[in-house]
């Protein structure tokens, strides 16, 4: 993975790397191509009261690795369940798969210090490895990239560092 996530420009003049545009070496690859191009599959979305058992069951069927947390009023996105981690607290006894999903979810934080990237169908594929390499958030990666409309109205789908890379192995340079 990290041969395919290019990684933040290093500097020579001893000048914070952050500092630097991100530049991504895999432009060449991309061609214009926008998140719509990975084909990513819609999103799945729970609500906070939802049981665990039913967060594993839809996830495991669907072979998703994070599903997204709504208001069930509003449909307001709340944040997200990874089920990799949420397998974990199951195994260490930590919830149980009767607890509401609330008990186990990351939840966004908003706040004016943290920056909020929209990520659409039409976001560039270049724009969407920044923002996996953490370019706008000081470093700090992430792994999967909530997709909506331009509002962020509706939770559109999930693409994940795995999308991408495979999307570049698939494209001739």
């Amino acid at each position: 993975m990290a041969d395919i996530m290019a990684q933040p420009v290093q500097p020579h003049d001893g000048a914070n790397a952050l500092n630097q545009p991100f530049v991504s070496k895999w432009a060449s690859r991309y061609r214009g191509a926008t998140v719509e191009d990975l084909d990513p599959p819609a999103a799945l979305s729970l609500n906070p009261s939802d049981p665990i058992s039913v967060a594993m069951m839809s996830a495991f069927e669907r072979d998703y690795t994070h599903l997204t947390v709504v208001d069930g009023d509003t449909r307001a996105l709340l944040g997200y369940i990874s089920i990799p981690h949420l397998q974990a607290l199951l195994e260490s006894g930590k919830v149980k798969p009767e607890d509401e999903v609330r008990t186990a979810m990351t939840r966004f934080r908003r706040t004016k210090a943290n920056k909020y990237r929209v990520i659409t169908m039409d976001t560039p594929l270049e724009e969407l490895e920044a923002f996996f390499a953490g370019a706008e958030t000081g470093g700090q990666k992430h792994d999967f990239a909530v997709i909506t409309d331009d509002r962020r109205r509706f939770v559109l789908g999930i693409a994940t560092v795995n999308d991408l890379e495979e999307f570049v192995k698939r494209r001739p340079a």
